[in-house]
This record gives structure tokens, C-alpha cells and sequence, in this order.
């Protein structure tokens, strides 16, 4: 990658990469926060943002149409690219399939379930933090 010029109207380029992690960190702070207090909902959105946010550095520094543009997209795509660590990929369908508590349904959480969700996106992060500043 050359080097990286601001653009304040792209979804993508408005922010650095390492702008992009901290955000994802805050966001990650905020995924905490919300299962803390027992919000399931506020928490898995929180920690699917985090890591989608994260995936931002990593498609700044290193452009890939078939992550699409929003944060899911990011994580459906990242969970079948060969090319990434299982562990990374199993932590992409973790995100994708963790249902948020509805109306409708009852959903059986503990607070090892909600720690699978945050440990997760920090998996997600990682591996984005990795791509973003390999060399």
C-alpha cells in the first residue's frame, strides 16, 4: 500500500488504519459495558461493530471487494477465505450466528456464552491488527 490519504466523504478512507483500531477498541469497551449489564443485544451488535471496525484497518491497507462493505459482510466473508486462520474463521461464524435475544424467542445466556462472543471479536482484531501492520 502507498501512503494512505484521508477522504472525509469514503466510508472506508475517512479513517487511518490505526484509527480504525482504536475505534474498534472503544467499541470493544462498549461490547464489555453492555454484557456487563446484561444486555445481550447492545453487546453482541457492540462486539459484531468492534471486529467489522478492526477489518476496516485491514481493508484500508489492504483492498478486498469480496469483504464487501459493512461490517458483516466483513465477517461472512473473512469466515470462508481459506487464507485465514481457523481460529479466525471459526471466530467470524461465532459473531454471524450468535442470535440476539428477540421477543419472540427465549435464549438460554450465560456469562461463558457471552464471553465466547467477546473473545470472538478479540480473535477478529487480532487477526485484523495483524493485517493491517504486517509488512
Amino acid at each position: 500500500m502507498g501512503e494512505f490519504v484521508r477522504d472525509p466523504e469514503h466510508w472506508l478512507y475517512r479513517h487511518a488504519p490505526g484509527e480504525w483500531i482504536r475505534a474498534a477498541l472503544a467499541e470493544l469497551r462498549r461490547a464489555e459495558a453492555a454484557y456487563k449489564q446484561r444486555n445481550a443485544k447492545g453487546g453482541l451488535a457492540c462486539a459484531k461493530r468492534a471486529a467489522g471496525m478492526a477489518l476496516n484497518a485491514a481493508l484500508v491497507v489492504r483492498p478486498d471487494e469480496a469483504w464487501g462493505r459493512s461490517y458483516v459482510d466483513h465477517l461472512m466473508a473473512l469466515s470462508n477465505d481459506a487464507s485465514a486462520p481457523s481460529q479466525v474463521r471459526d471466530a467470524c461464524k461465532v459473531l454471524l450466528e450468535t442470535h440476539a435475544t428477540g421477543a419472540d424467542i427465549v435464549t438460554l445466556r450465560s456469562p461463558r456464552s457471552d464471553e465466547r462472543v467477546l473473545e470472538a471479536a478479540r480473535d477478529v482484531m487480532a487477526h485484523a491488527y495483524f493485517l493491517a501492520n504486517r509488512a
